[in-house]
């Protein structure tokens, strides 16, 4: 899609919605100046006597009156703006695919995806460069008299209205208004039957807007679709005092992409230039994540529309450890999966009970599954405005039996997967019963060594205990004084440190059973919580912080290898990350700078002068606990362990972990780097 230059409108905005639009800018900046003022400012902590009790706050001249003059009523944009997480979560830099940049792109693509969904429009069209996104779909266009509502004013919209739309995810109101709000920069076009409305918004104030009829010569063509063609266009640049400095990574949307594919077959979505399509819709989304990785042929189902919904899934068994799952709800991806996806495994469990006529276990019917489930449904309810959990508990019932009567039937009438199922079946079996054995010897033999996990340094919130729990991380380090000045600096209230004697054994390959025999990965497993399962997960995040040097890239590797072969669904869930330190310090008299990277060092150098001091930091043990408190606090680098397909997971541990290959010494061979001057 062509974009031009955008002129400089003609005209004032007019109407009562675009004074009160205007309106509430001008109090959304003069909140957010008030709010930033109050971040700055110290805060007063109410002295604590020695028993204990809170003594009265210390008076500032005229004591607080709370009165009529004291309440305040916070418009739509300003709230959105000073309570931004609660509408689109978290905010980050873009170095997380749950980052609020991406959530804003999400809201605007879903508009487009409801079109489709609703019959109008197979293309959507996204540009992304520079900070700023373009989005184009061709459906119906948003009615040109209430364009300006529909993207500024809070419970306005068409989607409460089952004629107009009946599975979409967007049922509140809120997610292209938040977009406009939370925008440096806003801009909407809709076109219908030849006429065009347009309206630029800054920070959710509308600067401009203009009506009128497109040309009749001049419609070039872009995919076989007129850019004159029915539709709306979205421009929007996320506002840099909210995000910070922010940057998109066009891996993560590309997944996005790739996820409303498999879920709206039929539907073309361009990404700079980049067509994604699915034929065959979950089908095809578990065929790129497993690869030829199968035990049997892909199982495959899709129900047909009632009043209830419908769903559709796609599933199979691997070699791996654990299970995986991909859940959607009207094509949003619940990352926390809810009650269609717990649903849905029970409804997989009793479909193969019933089948085979025995009551298996769940853990053996589920262990090495990996699954793809989608549910439509008219009325979602969430557990948040980020969509990530779906609640609707009424749906239960409904899911279970569908499941359970497809699944049945699929084993019926593919009788040599059956067979491999049930193969699977009994040496999930065997092994458990193995692992039983196993798991209490080092039950027994830990109780032995102490009460407490050696090397854990614990903290008081746990991932169980609520909104505190959120923030709990475990800090896996490389040795005792690499782990000295972390103890000395964190926060005991949500930072755990594990600390290891070295490097751990390489378990490519290994039974799970080897593992537990190991004491060192048993007391860490111990420590996470995690030597039943994944489901005893203590900590929100895991951290490997080892030293930036080969015997610590060493150690990330052989950790990396431990939990992509046993507890893949931690890197999945996004609970593993890589903490960054800095490489270099550069202090001069007046001013210390800490550099990640070479090219921050020099630019650090050219600022100070060249008669600063620079420091090279070998190790995390070189920091002082001093020094490093301000690493592991509010501004610390994480850098999040994903994958792009679980099929790559194999042949990427094989490589690298795996036996010495002629492959991998000529790989060695050609990326060696000599010291040597």
């Amino acid at each position: 899609m062509a974009v031009k230059k955008e002129k400089k409108p003609q005209g004032r905005p007019s109407g009562a919605a675009a004074g009160g639009v205007q309106q509430e800018a001008k109090s959304a900046r003069g909140l957010a100046a008030r709010a930033a003022a109050l971040r700055a400012a110290p805060a007063k902590v109410p002295k604590v006597s020695a028993g204990g009790r809170i003594s009265a706050a210390p008076k500032t001249g005229k004591p607080g009156v709370y009165d009529e003059s004291k309440i305040k009523t916070l418009s739509s944009l300003e709230h959105i703006r000073l309570r931004t997480g609660m509408y689109i979560g978290r905010l980050g830099d873009g170095s997380n695919p749950d980052d609020g940049i991406y959530v804003l792109l999400k809201e605007v693509i879903d508009n487009g995806v409801d079109e489709f969904i609703m019959g109008n429009g197979k293309l959507i069209e996204v540009l992304v460069k520079d900070g700023t996104v373009k989005v184009r779909d061709f459906g119906r266009g948003i009615p040109l008299g209430k364009l300006v509502e529909c993207v500024s004013v809070i419970n306005t919209g068409a989607k409460y209205n089952d004629d107009v739309f009946q599975f979409s995810v967007g049922l509140n109101g809120v997610g292209t208004k938040a977009v406009n709000a939370l925008s440096s920069h806003f801009r909407v076009a809709s076109i219908r039957n030849g006429e065009f409305a347009e309206a630029v918004f800054e920070r959710g104030g509308l600067k401009s807007q203009r009506k009128g009829r497109l040309p009749a010569s001049g419609d070039k063509r872009k995919n076989g679709v007129s850019s004159q063609a029915d539709g709306t266009f979205v421009e929007f640049t996320p506002d840099r005092e909210i995000f910070g400095d922010y940057e998109f990574n066009l891996e993560f949307i590309e997944r996005r992409m790739l996820n409303y594919a498999y879920l709206n077959t039929g539907l073309t979505l361009s990404l700079n230039g980049k067509s994604y399509a699915s034929k065959r819709g979950l089908y095809d989304l578990l065929t790129e994540e497993t690869g030829d990785d199968c035990l049997y042929s892909m199982g495959y189902y899709k129900g047909e529309p009632s009043n209830r919904g419908s769903i559709e899934f796609a599933f199979t068994h691997t070699n791996n450890y654990g299970e995986e799952y991909f859940s959607f709800v009207n094509g949003q991806f619940t990352s926390d999966g809810g009650t269609h996806l717990s649903a849905y495994k029970e409804g997989f469990l009793k479909g193969v009970q019933s089948f085979f006529k025995k009551d298996y276990r769940s853990e053996d019917v589920r262990e090495g599954t990996i699954a793809a489930v989608a549910v439509k449904l008219k009325n979602p309810v969430f557990e948040s405005q980020t969509k990530n959990k779906l609640g609707n508990s009424d749906i239960r019932t409904w899911v279970v039996q569908e499941v359970r009567e497809a699944v049945e039937d699929w084993f019926h009438k593919n009788s040599e997967a059956a067979k491999k199922l049930e193969q699977k079946i009994q040496a999930n079996e065997k092994l458990r019963t193995e692992l039983n054995v196993v798991k209490k010897e080092a039950r027994e033999a830990a109780k032995k060594i102490a009460l407490k996990i050696p090397k854990l340094k614990d903290c008081k919130y746990h991932l169980d205990d609520g909104e505190e729990g959120e923030a709990s991380t475990i800090f896996i380090t490389e040795g005792d004084s690499a782990s000295g000045s972390m103890v000395s600096s964190r926060d005991v209230m949500t930072q755990a440190i594990f600390s290891l004697r070295g490097k751990v054994e390489n378990v490519y390959g290994k039974k799970r059973t080897a593992i537990y025999k190991n004491e060192e990965l048993y007391n860490m497993m111990m420590a996470l919580g995690i030597e039943n399962d994944v489901s005893g997960l203590r900590y929100a995040r895991i951290v490997i912080a080892t030293d930036a040097d080969f015997d610590g890239f060493h150690i990330r590797n052989l950790l990396l290898t431990f939990f992509l072969s046993y507890f893949e669904e931690l890197v999945t869930g996004g609970r593993v990350f890589i903490l960054e330190t800095p490489l270099f310090r550069v202090r001069s008299k007046k001013e210390t700078r800490y550099c990640y990277n070479e090219k921050e060092r020099d630019e650090a150098v050219a600022a100070l002068g060249s008669q600063s001091e620079v420091t090279r930091f070998k190790g995390l043990g070189e920091i002082s606990p001093k020094e490093f408190g301000q690493f592991i606090g509010g501004n610390m680098r994480l850098v999040p362990v994903s994958v792009n397909t679980l099929k790559a997971v194999p042949q990427v541990l094989t490589f690298y972990m795996g036996k010495n290959t002629p492959e991998r010494r000529d790989y060695i061979m050609k990326n060696l780097v000599s010291d040597a001057g």
